[in-house]
């Protein structure tokens, strides 16, 4: 990965509203800005402090001057230019230099509400806590003898983190034992990976599910790469679903991983920011097999860099719905020594030349970022951009996909499920029950009928006529979350991805992407 000494390419998501995207440039440097003159700024600066004057000076409470600017004049400021500029407080941005390196200090273990409590969704493998015996559906009760009633996640996760061994003292209420148990764990290096799951789908099939693009990316994917070679592969599906970016640098290297030396991958400029383009160096030396790569609305950022190559050069089958539509480049520059302020410098081009961002004219904040799979967001068919072999393509709203999977939406019966976290608790109270699960268990209709009298158990609301019409939704759900109690998040991973019926969709795909392949004249490997 290349890393310029003053900038970090960067795209990762940021918190706005429930989740934001930022994506492109990481780093710092001067600029010189030319738009506006000594005058002009000095007049809007002396304006400025003196609102901020009298509002010291009048307001009704005691104003803290520090909290109005950087959570108030800064951040409406970012807002009037576009969705993805942003202001990190040193808090926030140290959050974001954990995700982009793909570690952090703590335990290691997936946290979220539930029924007004935090809750462990599940340990990570071979981390702290899983060693310590955390469990799926521990409440989290006391952190270092502090209650934790009443705060929520962002604050319990908090108390968990800490420098590498350190001690902290979790207190947690589990199903079936009345009185808290107690776990001291020594918090530790946890590798946050970008890849999730990496398994052979099918017998030379490979999947890989990458969740974001962080520092290790390029090295997992190598790894996973190298695993499926040893027994030979002849297929692989790219799941870049809810992938809302990452590394731009990442990106590139996944793209040119599976593109031939020279090709173009992508290119950025702005106006003041001059073009640069970025070709695969390595390539696949020759060879390529098959290839689907899984995008929805979620997919943004690197994801869509990565899919817009793959598509423009004909690599790759592209599956699923359009996605997000992040095409904005941002550079931070550093404010004092712990906080930045993230600037969108540049706009992305892929090799064909569209542009992925979707218009945000006229659109609010929480609209952008909360409906990105709205029928409005469609690419504008007036950029109409060809492909290597001379298929059509549009820019101006994300990637279009290939062949459309249309997402399915979640009916009011599985709402209730998730809402009530009822699959969760009956695979954590079925697996205490089962501490030996044999392996290869199966969620049988015996098991789907247990988990219908779990339902009237537990006081769930539900009719017979939902229940039987979602039956295989229940199977698959309860048994990823018996996997993940049973054995590791892992394994849970797993087997959803393998009862995904999206999944199963676009593995009836891969002879179109054989096809897509030969058309273009490549070899496809026999490994």
């Amino acid at each position: 990965m290349q890393i310029e000494k003053r900038r970090l390419l960067l795209a990762v998501p940021a918190t706005v509203l429930l989740c934001s995207l930022l994506g492109g440039f990481f780093g710092s440097r001067v600029v010189e800005a030319a738009a506006a003159s000594e005058s002009d700024v000095a007049d809007s600066i002396r304006r400025f402090t003196d609102v901020l004057a009298v509002v010291e000076q009048n307001y009704a409470d005691e104003v803290d001057s520090e909290e109005v600017i950087y959570s108030g004049a800064v951040p409406n400021l970012l807002h009037t230019l576009d969705p993805h500029s942003q202001f990190f407080d040193p808090e926030q941005f140290q959050q974001m230099r954990d995700e982009q390196k793909g570690e952090y200090a703590g335990v290691g273990m997936q946290i979220g509400p539930r029924n007004g409590n935090t809750v462990v969704i599940a340990p990570f493998p071979k981390t702290p806590a899983y060693k310590a015996g955390l469990r799926p559906g521990d409440i989290i009760s006391e952190v270092d003898g502090e209650a934790m009633d009443g705060k929520d996640v962002g604050e319990v996760a908090k108390k968990l983190r800490g420098p590498v061994g350190t001690e902290v003292k979790i207190g947690v209420m589990r199903r079936g034992i009345d009185s808290m148990l107690n776990f001291a764990v020594t918090r530790g290096s946890i590798i946050y990976p970008s890849i999730s799951s990496a398994f052979f789908i099918e017998p030379e099939v490979g999947f890989i599910k990458l969740d974001r693009f962080n520092e290790t990316t390029g090295k997992e994917l190598d790894q996973a790469l190298n695993d499926f070679n040893k027994t030979g592969i002849k297929g692989l599906i790219l799941d870049l679903r809810k992938n809302r970016g990452g590394l731009l640098s990442e990106g590139v290297y996944v793209s040119d991983t599976f593109l031939e030396r020279g090709k173009t991958i992508v290119s950025h400029y702005g106006r003041s920011s001059p073009e640069r383009k970025y070709e695969a160096k390595r390539g696949n030396g020759g060879d390529a097999f098959p290839m689907i790569v899984m995008v929805d609305c979620d997919s943004a950022s690197a994801s869509e860099i990565v899919a817009g190559a793959l598509q423009d050069h004909d690599r790759a089958l592209i599956v699923g719905t359009p996605t997000f539509g992040k095409g904005l480049v941002q550079t931070v520059f550093p404010i004092g020594r712990t906080a930045g302020l993230a600037l969108t410098t540049a706009r992305y081009y892929t090799p064909s030349g569209r542009l992925i961002q979707r218009n945000y004219d006229d659109v609010s904040l929480w609209k952008y970022y909360a409906d990105p799979c709205s029928e409005e967001y469609k690419p504008n068919t007036d950029d109409v951009r060809l492909t290597d072999q001379g298929r059509r393509v549009y820019g101006g709203g994300g990637i279009t996909p290939d062949v459309r999977i249309a997402q399915a939406k979640p009916n009011e019966f599985q709402v209730t499920l998730w809402r009530t976290s009822a699959v969760q608790t009956f695979a954590q109270e079925y697996t205490l029950k089962q501490p030996d699960l044999a392996p290869g268990w199966e969620a049988t209709p015996e098991i789907v009928e247990e988990f219908r009298q779990f339902l009237y158990r537990e006081k769930v609301e539900f009719k017979e006529a939902e229940f039987s019409e979602n039956t295989d939704f229940i199977a698959r759900m309860v048994k990823r979350e018996v996997y993940v109690s049973a054995y590791d998040l892992a394994e849970g991973e797993r087997v959803k991805h393998t009862l995904d019926p999206d999944v199963q969709e676009a593995l009836k795909l891969m002879p179109q992407a054989k096809d897509l392949l030969k058309s273009s004249g490549r070899v496809i490997a026999q490994n």
